[in-house]
């Protein structure tokens, strides 16, 4: 902060984390509370309606729609058309808004869908994930790439499993995008070319439908593992620390924590190819991303370890760009740039 300059009031769209709360989420609160260029604003619907503050920062604004009955879902959308007018009407308040998703939720209802490109219109600077994240050409944007977790996963206290030799996996919360089912039906055809190989697929799914899908294509297969269920952080970090590598093999990969997540853990990561993964792929150093073109096969799977080992040329991936010091230095820097945006559209 350079002297003279005060320090900018900035409301999240999140709260205080609780321990469910997205690891980004918690790792970007504490770097900003870090942050001596700001005084960092957890979300408040009093405070966010009638408070001072200088920005107002959107991650997932949906999020503030939900609610566990209707009497909440009608007072949130109500908060939420008061707090957009709010912000319409100031000529003072700066709008940030950080593209996670390059497309609006899909299970929203034409009203919601409303709001959620009204956050859009308003936004005077967007922070965005990677450079291939695409945006009008018009929009002021910067790029602060994700964290990583290693500092995340050191807070824990929790120790990282041996690996298993020749086993792979699959992590997270199981959904149809997510290509849980062609891993499945892929990795069957790998036999018997690699019979030592085993496939560990941790996670819960998101429909009962979708989990019997995955035992009924998993089958008598001794090779495949299944553990259906929502996995703690030390689950999650011993689901991916036993295997040498992890499968993702998504449908539709942009932003992804969870490889971030992987190579964090030292774990080699097989992922569709996309801009982005490439991208990252040269950040991190030889051997430790593995890409697929087009649909998973049998053959990517049995190539998977053997090219990783081969190519690999470090111990552990270089994840030195991605200290969350240097995220919440650069978010602070977007905020006074966002201000003074706004500063000048409002003249």
């Amino acid at each position: 902060m350079r002297t003279g300059e005060k320090q900018l009031r900035v409301m999240q769209s999140f709260g205080v984390p609780r321990a469910t709360t997205n690891p980004y989420i918690r790792m970007l609160d504490s770097a900003l509370a870090s942050a001596p260029e700001i005084v960092h604003l957890r979300f408040d619907r009093r405070r966010a309606l009638f408070g001072r503050y200088d920005v107002f920062h959107f991650h997932w604004p949906e999020t503030l729609l939900g609610g566990s009955t209707r009497t909440r879902v009608a007072i949130r959308r109500i908060f939420f058309a008061l707090l957009l007018a709010r912000l319409r009407l100031s000529r003072r308040i700066a709008v940030v808004r950080t593209v996670h998703n390059i497309e609006l939720p899909h299970d929203v209802t034409p009203w919601e869908r409303k709001m959620l490109r009204g956050v859009i219109a308003r936004a005077d600077f967007l922070i965005l994930l990677n450079d291939e994240t695409p945006v009008d050409e018009h929009a002021q944007s910067t790029v602060i790439h994700h964290g990583d977790f290693r500092s995340w996963f050191e807070s824990l206290g929790v120790s990282k499993e041996r690996p298993t030799s020749d086993q792979i996996g699959f992590v997270g919360l199981i959904r149809r995008y997510k290509g849980v089912e062609g891993l499945i039906s892929a990795f069957r055809g790998t036999a018997p070319e690699a019979q030592s190989m085993r496939l560990q697929i941790a996670g819960r799914p998101t429909s009962d439908d979708l989990a019997a899908e995955i035992r009924a294509l998993a089958g008598d297969d001794p090779r495949i593992d299944l553990d259906l269920r929502y996995l703690s952080e030390a689950e999650f970090v011993s689901a991916v620390t036993q295997t040498e590598g992890i499968v993702l093999p998504y449908l539709f990969m942009h932003n992804s924590g969870t490889v971030l997540a992987v190579l964090s853990l030292d774990r080699h990561v097989l992922v569709p190819r996309t801009p982005v993964n490439e991208n990252l792929a040269e950040e991190v150093g030889p051997g430790w991303i593995r890409m697929f073109d087009g649909e998973l096969q049998s053959a990517d799977l049995v190539s998977f370890l053997p090219s990783v080992r081969a190519e690999r040329q470090s111990d552990v991936p270089d994840l030195s760009a991605r200290t969350w010091e240097e995220v919440g230095t650069r978010h602070a820097a977007a905020y006074r740039t966002a201000v003074s945006a706004r500063g000048r559209a409002a003249r």
